[in-house]
């Protein structure tokens, strides 16, 4: 008997021991490959370690707000409220996918990656002081997929279960195991305070001061005009800076966001000094806007600073739920309206790119013919596609700049006419005598005068195009509800496309509000390659289905693709002190800090102005 139970043991042993062989224990976790920096590191490469914390800086938004609450669909949220806010994980700017630790000390997951635990910092507070434990990230899961913004049942909708092992640990656990980037798509997960909401509305809107864990909290606000935050000097990351990944960043003293009814206001009121940082987004202002003297004498900085971000798709997007957008034929002919090369020349100085990919700037992006790789996962849709994913490497109309587009206007005749549409006395109607209409839905004024001479070549088609420009509190409602036929809209994408996708062109999600699939697009081979797009098996498997999937998307002729640049354009009153070092993949605000006597300085001739 005593033989038997031995040998028991030593096989619970056994197995106990190969169960922890296989399981990964990390202070981060990679998509693909190995972390770079290992569990010894101090701080980022792009940081400065002569940071001085302090001073206040004023910032803008467009609009209003009216909810301090980012989580949920209902609301327009204040900017800058994720100030207030951690995550589980946090990713570093220089690396393509990788999550290092924040409230989590420690990762654990097994090699097929079936489920993720985390450990908690002991250190890791709320606000108030009460310790972060693993009942908050349960709740605030299981708050967030039932009541949160549909956004999280897209994201997270492969997390079966999530347990408390500890008050320290939680454990997800998923409904697959080939989808290998959950980990780390769980280690995003906002965490909130249990204590703070479950006595409250979550789905509701609100201007209480909320709880948060995160480096900064709200000093005051003026409902729906401005709101400050301050830097929270207990903050529990900076005590003996426990947290490797935060070193050398939130270095603002206090952060003021004061909001505009328009982008010339705030614009204007950078300009003036009001305003101490500004992103251009407008190349006819970039170029030719900031010839002041404040500019000519080195008290604003004026930086194009490059970066290798993905830039996405920003494009006109067709309302496929709208009958007159069913046909891809109509589709494409519209895309022939856009004169891209005269519109580049003589209303942005010929400062951007057209964009030819959905995951632009990035070695995700289609070109050429499809590889065999690419094949492998296209080949067994042949009979649907359409038949350029496999023959024909995709371009965009392209004119000669000159405004006179008769080739690509009869161009685009040809197809309307193939869908069934004809022109009745200079307008196009359908077999049922219905006119080809449609409304351009708009939130930036600055976008109607690239609008208007793509709405001219519409009209050349027999088309009536109309332009409609309103508030952004009423331009998200209706883009949330889909209530639109045609918007300008950005898609933007990550290096490690995964999860999602399935939000941005899913069949689930073109019926659920507040989805970015706005387009609408229910595609059983779209739906079938984001599965395996987020089953990849290695970056270059990753690679490759992206690939594929950009192909599908573009040669259906879902959007009018229009512009890109691969730089931030950004002005500063010169104030600032940054690292020696950029980070690749983002602007890397949150590591500049303050100088005090430049900051004395630009005040001083501010003032005397």
């Amino acid at each position: 008997m005593k033989t038997v139970i031995t040998c028991i043991t030593i096989f619970i042993l056994v197995f106990s021991f190969n169960i922890l062989a296989n399981t990964n224990i990390s202070h981060a976790i990679a998509m693909h490959g190995e972390p770079k920096y290992n569990k010894d590191f101090l701080s980022v490469e792009y940081v400065s370690n002569s940071v001085v914390k302090g001073g206040n800086i004023v910032r803008s938004s467009i609009g209003n707000y009216d909810t301090f609450n980012p989580f949920t669909l209902k609301g327009n949220s204040a900017a800058g409220i994720g100030l207030l806010y951690e995550s589980l994980t946090v990713s570093s700017s220089d690396e393509a996918f990788t999550e290092y630790g924040l409230l989590a000390k420690q990762i654990e997951w097994p090699e097929d990656r079936s489920w993720v635990a985390f450990t908690l910092r002991d250190e890791a507070v709320w606000h108030d002081g009460k310790k972060i434990s693993s009942d908050d990230v349960v709740w605030t899961f299981n708050t967030l997929m039932e009541k949160g913004h549909p956004f999280y049942k897209y994201y997270y909708g492969d997390v079966s279960e999530v347990i408390k092992i500890s008050e320290n640990k939680v454990k997800f656990t998923f409904s697959t195991n080939t989808n290998k980037e959950l980990p780390l798509i769980v280690g995003q997960l906002p965490v909130l305070p249990q204590h703070y909401w479950e006595d409250k509305n979550f789905e509701e809107t609100t201007l209480d001061i909320p709880i948060g864990s995160g480096p900064y909290k709200i000093k005051s606000f003026d409902a729906g005009r401005s709101i400050t935050y301050e830097l929270n000097i207990d903050y529990w990351a900076f005590k003996n800076n426990i947290v490797p990944i935060k070193v050398g960043k939130d270095n603002i003293g206090i952060i003021r966001f004061d909001y505009y009814k328009d982008r010339g206001v705030e614009r204007e009121a950078f300009k003036s000094g009001e305003i101490d940082f500004f992103s251009e987004n407008t190349s006819k202002e970039w170029a030719t806007g900031y010839d002041i003297s404040a500019v000519e004498q080195g008290l604003i900085k004026k930086e194009l600073i490059s970066h290798e971000n993905p830039q996405g798709m920003q494009a006109f997007a067709f309302n496929t739920r709208k009958e007159i957008f069913k046909d891809k034929r109509i589709r494409k002919a519209l895309s022939y309206a856009f004169d891209f090369e005269w519109t580049n020349k003589n209303l942005f100085y010929s400062a951007y790119k057209r964009t030819d990919s959905f995951f632009e700037n990035s070695e995700l992006a289609s070109n050429g013919l499809p590889s065999k790789e690419e094949l492998a996962y296209l080949n067994p849709y042949i009979d649907v596609l359409p038949n350029e994913v496999f023959n024909a490497q995709y371009n965009n109309p392209k004119t000669d700049g000159s405004g006179f587009i008769r080739n690509q206007l009869q161009e685009a005749t040809k197809l309307i006419k193939d869908a069934g549409w004809i022109l009745q006395n200079g307008k196009l109607v359908n077999s049922k005598g219905e006119p080809f209409e449609f409304e351009i839905l708009l939130v930036s004024p600055a976008f109607e005068r690239i609008v208007l001479p793509f709405i001219d070549n519409l009209e050349k088609l027999g088309i009536k195009a109309s332009l409609r420009t309103i508030d952004s509190s009423q331009y998200q409602k209706r883009i949330e509800s889909f209530d639109f036929d045609m918007i300008v809209f950005t898609f933007s994408q990550s290096l490690s496309p995964g999860n999602e996708q399935r939000n941005f062109w899913g069949s689930d999600a073109a019926d659920t509000n507040g989805s970015r699939n706005v387009i609408g697009i229910k595609n059983d081979v779209i739906d079938i390659l984001i599965e395996k797009l987020i089953n990849a098996k290695d970056r270059e498997d990753l690679i490759t289905i992206t690939k594929a999937l950009d192909r599908v998307l573009l040669w259906n002729y879902y959007v009018i693709p229009q512009w890109h640049i691969s730089a931030y354009r950004v002005l500063y009153w010169d104030m600032f002190n940054q690292p020696n070092k950029k980070p690749k993949y983002s602007l890397g605000f949150d590591t500049w800090w303050i100088n005090q006597s430049k900051f004395d300085f630009i005040n001083s001739q501010r003032s005397a102005n």
